[in-house]
């Protein structure tokens, strides 16, 4: 795999576990309207307290999926292709809290970093096979 892309791979993947695992509990300016943490931002977007959960669980996972993945074959793209999927709907989300842009750079950049890799590596696979 290219250089560009494993690169890609770590920084989503450390990315995702400093937001859900390091930073969860701690202020952001970029959290959702006037939350002060991740699950205070869910409740802000009037989303159900198991979607806190499930979004958790599935960023975490994919994110150790895409860790994991560096060293040995695991479903990457399908774990960038769930991220990106999931920041949509955090954009769609600071969208609905009629939140300023700046409050969705994060989740932006995230899924631009997440489509780059798909294509990166999709590229890189297409050019082994």
């Amino acid at each position: 795999m290219p250089f560009l892309a494993t690169t890609l791979q770590v920084i989503i993947g450390l990315g995702l576990l400093n937001v859900w695992l390091l930073r969860a509990g701690s202020p952001s300016a970029y959290r959702g309207g006037d939350a002060r943490t991740l699950k205070e931002e869910f409740e802000m977007y009037g989303l159900p307290n198991v979607m806190f959960y499930i979004v958790g669980a599935l960023k975490i996972g994919a994110s150790l999926v895409l860790l994991a993945g560096v060293f040995v074959p695991l479903p990457v793209e399908a774990a960038a292709g769930t991220v990106a999927a999931l920041m949509i709907g955090s954009i769609a989300m600071h969208v609905k809290v009629k939140d300023p842009a700046i409050k969705s750079v994060p989740a932006v950049i995230m899924l631009v970093l997440c489509v780059c890799f798909v294509l990166l590596h999709a590229r890189g696979a297409a050019a082994v096979g």
